[in-house]
């Protein structure tokens, strides 16, 4: 476990309490959190503008640090929304990327170095158009003008007021939920926890789904070979002896577990969230399989050997879902029909 991962665990477990630490950090927690509560009024009273984009746009974000399940959920809502006949376009942040010249288009053999890991494996899932860069406004156009979308999906950027949204949807870990309920840095949520009131759709990922809520799991497929995608295993292949199992995502604990169920017994090995793998990261004394999440394997691909796999996962939401999504998209092509 690198210094960024025991930092990210020892965060998460502070935060799981209300505790001393917590309790020391609350005031400067209660200043974080007003500053978040204002700048929101002031885009909604137009003190700060916002844009609107001529399609409808759906945010999909969370108020808490760390993995919630946002990337499965955006990749199984873009694939929907292409069956259902539209042309979504993805604009992200970039997280983690260095490029210099922004906005950028994402292919699924991009850097995520330069780029951003999701944005890469949303690419690689879904094949449409991902644009990613700090300007997301900017983004959002170039996929209208580039590859004339007529959704927007917006991966994260709930706190991101500038762009205006039609539909928000806030994924929740059904086990952490909000941790003790605290805003930064006595607690892990990025704005208060009222926030749930004001959003369209509730998504509780794994855990049970409370009132209002709808449910997500995330299945886990075959086994998929780093360096060859046409190459599948079943857990089966690992359960004969342990293996490394290496995870550079918000909350490693969950793909270890993942594992577990799976009856395959690791050596855990976890890292920051968007860790920068390098080679060496997988100089291990043996040659044991090595097990990643998708998302920590797109930056891997460059120096993959035979021992690396990783494990596909995809969300599955129920029908009730999909049903009030299309509700509120129907109501915003009624809106545009009006203007």
């Amino acid at each position: 476990m690198n210094l960024g991962s025991r930092l990210s665990s020892l965060a998460r477990a502070t935060w799981k309490r209300r505790g001393a630490s917590a309790w020391l950090l609350l005031p400067l927690a209660s200043i974080y959190c007003t500053v978040i509560r204002l700048r929101r009024a002031a885009y909604r009273a137009g003190w700060l503008k916002t844009e609107k984009l001529p399609t409808p746009v759906i945010v999909v974000g969370n108020i808490t640090v760390g993995g919630s399940g946002k990337t499965p959920l955006v990749i199984a809502l873009v694939n929907t929304l292409k069956a259902r006949g539209y042309r979504p376009g993805v604009v992200s942040r970039g997280y983690g990327g260095s490029a210099r010249n922004w906005p950028r288009v994402v292919h699924a053999d991009s850097d995520p170095a330069d780029v951003g890991d999701e944005p890469v494996l949303i690419n690689r899932r879904t094949n449409c158009p991902v644009i990613v860069g700090p300007d997301r406004i900017r983004a959002a156009g170039q996929l209208l003008v580039d590859f004339s979308c007529n959704i927007v999906v917006s991966d994260d950027g709930l706190q991101h007021h500038r762009l205006s949204r039609d539909v928000e949807i806030l994924v929740v870990d059904g086990i952490y939920r909000f941790g003790n309920g605290f805003c930064l840095p006595a607690g892990p949520l990025r704005e208060s926890k009222t926030r749930i009131y004001s959003v369209d759709m509730i998504v509780c990922n794994g855990g049970s789904p409370q009132d209002h809520e709808y449910g997500m799991r995330l299945s886990s497929q075959s086994f998929t070979k780093v360096g060859d995608f046409s190459t599948l295993a079943d857990a089966k292949r690992f359960t004969e002896k342990k293996v490394h199992a290496v995870a550079g995502i918000g909350r490693p604990e969950r793909f270890f577990h993942d594992l577990q169920r799976l009856g395959v017994a690791a050596y855990e090995h976890a890292f920051s969230d968007h860790h920068s793998f390098v080679a060496a990261d997988f100089k291990f004394s043996d040659d044991l399989p090595v097990l990643m999440t998708e998302k920590d394997a797109v930056k891997c691909r460059s120096f993959a050997d035979s021992r690396m796999w990783f494990l596909p996962v995809g969300a599955e939401l129920g029908d009730d879902f999909y049903q009030r999504l299309i509700e509120l998209l129907e109501k915003c092509d009624d809106r545009q029909k009006i203007a």
